[in-house]
């Protein structure tokens, strides 16, 4: 059975559980539960396949001269496509305008941020092997690590070329390790979709937020299954844009209902070598590139919310200017979401409220704090889609990949 057949049934019947248990506390516990589980056994090789899989993809891109021109690439795509999908999204906020949210009084308990500081403390802890034991969460300090041993290993090969092989060893073990683990993705995606359906149940009942979760959900779907394939017809030689979007159905349905980037990096990293073989150096580089820095659909989704949130606040309109700032505040924060992989659209739009408007909005995120789960699986979704899509374009503009036929997809 196709690996993203095995997810699809394991989200329907998570969704048919979910909409059929009782909504008290003892299920939700339980389901909360079972999700930071399901969580926990989607990341549990993470940070092995992909430390070792980029050392071997820095050190052959060195070799061949091509490192840097592949990361300014990299770097060129993320920054166009975020400005695509940012204002793009506001754009059709303000055209297709939700309805307003009442406001209730609510209590600030705590203080969301995105504690840039201690983001870039941890790149370059006391000890760098320290990088390797961390939760799973924040993988830019590995990757970083990763990078300056890819880097070490050009020194001199009579010394490092030992260790190449041990590390080029680690990386096809690891892959494979992964590999099982997505292939029983879909008992796990039971969970995950079981617990997302209960949660979707309250927040429907709720009809004051059905209009942006309309306007969210259509505007994803359009934009990942409509206009991302087509800007494939730019690519020469030509290629079939929805082939390409059958190959990552998989990665898609981990990203919705997991809401969490580092559970969807090996699910991707698997169909983007095996359903189109492209070559680890390619791969490696562009998955850590883009779930590090390509967090657009997370800042769009809060961008958006944001807007309600005003809207909510005041009957005033929103000028032009106030929207371009907005969107180039968003457009910021999606560059610093590595340390939040499964919540990085609703700290997105608290950092939007905290930072926007000389704080009049600084608990405006509370709101919007019952649809928190909905913002997130939407907003990871769009980024784990740009991460197929950037990975499967600049493996193919720079050769690093191999066609297969749509029978051995898995």
């Amino acid at each position: 059975m196709k690996v993203w057949v095995k997810l699809l049934i394991g989200s329907f019947l998570g969704m048919v559980i979910g909409f059929l248990l009782p909504n008290n506390e003892s299920v939700f516990a339980a389901l909360s539960w079972l999700e930071r589980l399901a969580l926990g056994v989607g990341r549990y090789a993470v940070i092995p396949v992909l430390v070792f899989s980029l050392t071997v993809a820095v050190y052959e891109l060195r070799m061949d001269e091509q490192f840097w021109p592949m990361v300014l690439k990299n770097f060129i795509f993320i920054v166009a496509a975020s400005a695509f999908v940012i204002f793009s999204g506001i754009v059709v906020t303000i055209i297709f305008s939700p309805g307003r949210i009442p406001i209730e009084t609510v209590e600030q308990l705590e203080v969301l941020g995105l504690s840039i500081g201690d983001n870039i403390l941890d790149i370059f802890p006391p000890n760098m092997f320290s990088v390797l034991a961390t939760g799973g969460i924040y993988l830019f300090p590995a990757c970083v690590f990763a990078f300056f041993l890819g880097m070490g290993l050009n020194y001199d090969r009579n010394y490092s070329k030992p260790v190449i092989s041990l590390v080029d060893s680690l990386s096809r073990i690891f892959y494979h390790i992964a590999s099982f683990f997505s292939e029983i993705l879909g008992f796990i995606l039971i969970v995950l979709a079981a617990f997302w359906a209960v949660r979707f149940g309250d927040i429907l009942q709720a009809k004051v937020y059905r209009d942006l979760i309309i306007l969210l959900g259509v505007f994803s779907i359009i934009l990942c299954f409509g206009i991302m394939p087509l800007f494939l017809y730019l690519l020469k030689p030509k290629t079939n844009p929805w082939r390409v979007l059958y190959g990552f159905l998989g990665p898609a349905i981990t990203a919705f209902f997991s809401g969490d980037v580092n559970f969807s990096i090996p699910v991707l990293q698997r169909h983007s070598k095996e359903n189109f073989g492209v070559r680890r150096r390619s791969s490696a580089l562009s998955l850590t590139l883009f779930a590090t820095f390509c967090r657009c659909g997370s800042a769009m989704v809060a961008a958006s919310a944001f807007i309600v949130i005003i809207k909510s606040y005041s009957y005033l309109r929103i000028g032009t200017l106030d929207l371009f700032t907005i969107g180039l505040f968003a457009f910021a924060i999606s560059f610093v979401l590595a340390r939040h992989p499964g919540d990085g659209a609703f700290i997105a739009l608290a950092a939007l409220c905290l930072t926007y408007g000389n704080g009049e909005y600084r608990a405006g995120y509370l709101i919007l704090k019952p649809m928190a789960f909905y913002l997130v699986a939407v907003g990871t979704f769009i980024d784990v889609m740009l991460n197929a899509f950037g990975t499967y374009v600049i493996a193919r503009m720079n050769g690093f990949i191999e066609e297969k036929n749509l029978v051995h997809f898995i």
